[in-house]
């Protein structure tokens, strides 16, 4: 599940939402179908275009002529994603389910800022949209090779939802931007702030995803195993690596579990991590890391070695008793 936040990708957030609004109508004026593609929210889910502007430039109450008046979320799941969905709810229903789920996010979004009176979507002004293509932009690698045209549709299912978010929350009152992520000098000036932890958000996008359609998601599939490889440190890849090497079926919701917290740097050693998982991965370990003769004969060297690596790790910082 990829989710971003921009503050716009055709123009700039600091006045009208028209050209966005414009822009996320492409499909609708480009599809040969007789019905439209509506946006949606909390309270509709048949939203005309001239409504969404309308509602978003009307909800500006106090802010400046340089401010952000608004913010652009992506929502786009994997292709594996949209595959489940469609073999568990149909073409058809796969639009609604995501809808759905679109408003759980939303709810994470107003509750990520942790300010008073903002704790669901109800809270926020917001529209969203499906869109079922994407197409060949003069970035892309095809394009750039000859292989492509630009603005030519890519292959395969491009469901995304594009949502619309304005600045000020529903009562035009106050002020929210996922942009800032300032922790301010103590605890009650952050939540004056409204610090937003983008990281935090993103993760709960594809937590929720799971729980609510009941995906089994392996951990090099998840945000947490992205993030830590990339931006981790050397304690977080460790912990990750013997993640890894325990994921069996069926344990598969507390090894993500622990990955999301190895990811939030809860654990600061090994023994830490293990501790909080008990039995169910401890013994695990302590099966797979047994001297080299008993290990299973199908793996090869360079396995072996990371798992010895592994075993030294966890044996110098007394992760586990033998």
């Amino acid at each position: 599940m990829y989710i971003n936040i921009t503050d716009s990708v055709t123009a700039n957030n600091k006045g009208s939402s028209r050209e966005l609004v414009h822009y996320l109508e492409k499909e609708n004026r480009l599809d040969e179908k007789t019905e439209p593609e509506f946006w949606f929210n909390q309270t509709g889910k048949k939203i005309e275009p001239y409504e969404v502007r309308s509602a978003l430039d009307g909800n500006i109450a106090k802010l400046c002529k340089t401010d952000a008046k608004f913010f652009l979320i992506n929502i786009s799941p994997s292709q594996k994603e949209l595959k489940y969905l469609e073999e568990s709810y149909g073409k058809r229903g796969m639009d609604k389910q995501m809808k759905e789920y679109a408003e759980k996010v939303m709810d994470e979004y107003a509750g990520n800022f942790k300010r008073e009176g903002i704790s669901a979507a109800k809270d926020l002004m917001w529209f969203g949209k499906i869109e079922h293509h994407r197409y060949y932009c003069f970035k892309d690698k095809e394009v750039v090779n000859g292989e492509r045209k630009r603005g030519e549709r890519k292959e395969g299912d491009q469901m995304h939802i594009q949502i619309i978010v304005s600045r000020k929350d529903a009562s035009n009152k106050i002020k929210l931007s996922p942009m800032n992520n300032s922790k301010g000098k103590n605890e009650a000036h952050s939540r004056k702030l409204g610090q937003f932890n983008r990281v935090a958000f993103k993760q709960s996008g594809e937590v929720i995803f799971d729980r609510l359609f009941s995906f089994d998601r392996g951990l090099k599939e998840t945000f947490a195993y992205a993030n830590v490889g990339k931006n981790g440190s050397l304690a977080q890849k460790q912990q990750m690596d013997i993640l890894a090497l325990t994921e069996q079926p069926g344990n598969s919701g507390l090894v993500n579990s622990l990955a999301r917290n190895v990811s939030d740097g809860i654990f600061p050693r090994v023994s830490d991590m293990l501790e909080q998982s008990g039995n169910s991965i401890s013994g695990l370990i302590d099966s797979l890391l047994q001297p080299e003769h008993s290990i299973e004969p199908d793996v090869n060297p360079v396995e072996l070695a990371r798992r010895k690596r592994l075993s030294q790790q966890i044996q110098q910082d007394g992760g586990l008793s033998r």
